[in-house]
């Protein structure tokens, strides 16, 4: 008999409070290879809270957060990385001090396995062009626009070859072209076999994007499944409607 591979991302029971707020609630997912998943709800439900736990930037108060079948509970980013997962922030990061080379060297660090620094350059050029920044290797990254900015940040997650792609609010803030070709490059990442986890709030894009998606409402999960269906589901229409305090 074959056994089922595992999924890349497998979450049971995840939960984290601040003080008296439970931020992420008793939280279970699981995403399988190749998908596009997308983690839905209004501000203040947790999304990025969830993001940050399965990152490593912060611990758990219970549950499990499994990647690719390796119990990634608790442990530091820079281990979680190395076992293949990466992601841009909804405030995006990149290491202003360098160009933008240096920056995708720096998640080239993580790529498993390891790239020889004879190939490092031409990883370097290929992820730039890959993101729509060829030719721009020596541009300092402070001197970037905003959705350059966000094109340097994807090609440096993607530097590190990772099994599971986390996005959060990756498309936010983009003009209407500017959104068109940010979906498209999405789409290839799937074509290319990555797995992508995509915390957004333009509907279009999940719609166009997303094989499944999940909605939270103050840490809790309310609606899983099908990305059509969920956006119907009363529940979701509800918690977008009424909304919630930032958190």
């Amino acid at each position: 008999m074959t056994l089922a591979p595992f999924p890349v991302l497998e979450i049971v029971g995840l939960t984290r409070a601040f003080g008296g707020l439970i931020a992420v609630n008793e939280l279970g997912l699981r995403i399988e290879q190749g998908e596009i998943f997308g983690l839905l709800g209004p501000n203040g439900s947790g999304k990025t809270t969830a993001l940050n736990l399965m990152s490593g930037l912060l611990r758990a108060d219970a549950g499990t957060i499994r990647l690719a079948g390796h119990n990634i509970t608790g442990l530091a980013s820079f281990k979680i990385a190395r076992l293949g997962l990466a992601r841009t922030f909804q405030l995006v990061r990149v290491l202003d001090g360098m160009d933008c080379r240096e920056n995708v060297l720096a998640g080239l660090a993580f790529h498993t396995p390891h790239v020889a620094a004879a190939a490092a350059e031409a990883q370097v050029a290929q992820l730039l062009a890959r993101v729509g920044l060829e030719g721009l290797a020596q541009r300092p990254a402070a001197s970037l626009t905003y959705i350059d900015r966000k094109r340097l940040e994807l090609a440096r997650a993607l530097a590190s070859n990772p099994k599971l792609l986390l996005l959060d609010e990756w498309l936010a803030g983009l003009n209407p072209s500017e959104l068109v070709t940010g979906i498209a490059l999405i789409r290839s990442l799937k074509d290319e076999g990555v797995t992508v986890l995509l915390v957004e709030h333009v509907m279009d894009a999940v719609r166009a994007l997303c094989d499944r998606c999940a909605v939270m409402s103050s840490g809790r999960k309310i609606a899983e499944g099908a990305t059509d269906a969920v956006l119907a589901d009363a529940n979701v229409i509800s918690a977008y409607l009424g909304g919630d305090d930032d958190a």
